[in-house]
């Protein structure tokens, strides 16, 4: 018999002879036999357990590390879409934050497109610009040089709103209005909304406050469900 074993049978021997003082049972070979059976069967158990546990908690590490990776993933895509709807904002320079969807409609650029291959070019040359580069007054010079070269273009709704809200952001209001009226004359264009809107500023700011009152209710009426609505509603409550 190994020393460990001498030494655990002498333990039980010693934890039974202490029983017994209190409940009077006698100390046997079967009892000892019993209770190291007990000892290594919980000892089984206890070690299933352990290696049940170090499993468990080895699963959770490898789906910490896998949704940790798809965190990060969806943040790089999240602050994408954030650089272009902050381009947006900073050329709108209003109250209001711009809708994500119409600075998707903005970036992608145009209800039609035109066959000349030149046209096409130009115009996304001109967007790439503010998008891109970040290069207002390039972009204000390129847009000016595309409708002359252009006067017709099937772009020339959304080149003239980019126009109006590159002249709003540098505080040039008249040349603003000017261009964003030729988009509220645009009853198809997905920019008219924002144009109407952007002329009702204007005249507020020109303390003209009918005209405003008159485009804010514009937006209201033609385009009832609308973010642009929602602005002219807050911007008519601002005015009584």
């Amino acid at each position: 018999m190994s020393s460990n074993k001498v030494m655990r049978k002498l333990a039980l021997v010693l934890l039974m002879s202490a029983a017994t003082q209190v409940v009077a049972a006698p100390v046997s070979a079967a009892n000892l036999d019993s209770l190291e059976r007990m000892l290594e069967a919980q000892g089984q158990v206890q070690l299933q357990m352990q290696r049940r546990l170090e499993q468990m908690s080895s699963d959770l590490d490898e789906l910490r590390g896998k949704v940790e990776r798809n965190t990060y993933e969806i943040k790089k895509v999240v602050d994408r879409q954030r650089d272009i709807y902050r381009e947006v904002d900073n050329l709108s320079r209003q109250p209001a934050k711009a809708e994500p969807s119409d600075a998707k409609k903005e970036a992608t650029s145009s209800e039609a497109f035109s066959s000349n291959t030149n046209e096409n070019a130009a115009y996304e040359k001109a967007v790439n610009l503010i998008l891109k580069e970040k290069d207002y007054k390039g972009a204000t010079k390129a847009f000016q040089s595309f409708l002359t070269t252009y006067p017709n273009s099937v772009y020339k709704p959304n080149a003239s709103y980019w126009l109006g809200q590159l002249f709003f952001a540098q505080n040039q209001l008249a040349d603003a209005a000017t261009n964003f009226k030729v988009v509220a004359d645009t009853k198809d264009s997905s920019k008219r909304a924002d144009a109407l809107l952007k002329l009702g500023v204007i005249a507020e700011r020109g303390n003209d406050i009918a005209t405003a009152k008159t485009y804010y209710q514009e937006v209201i009426k033609a385009y009832p469900n609308s973010t642009s609505a929602n602005q002219a509603k807050t911007a008519l409550k601002k005015l009584k």
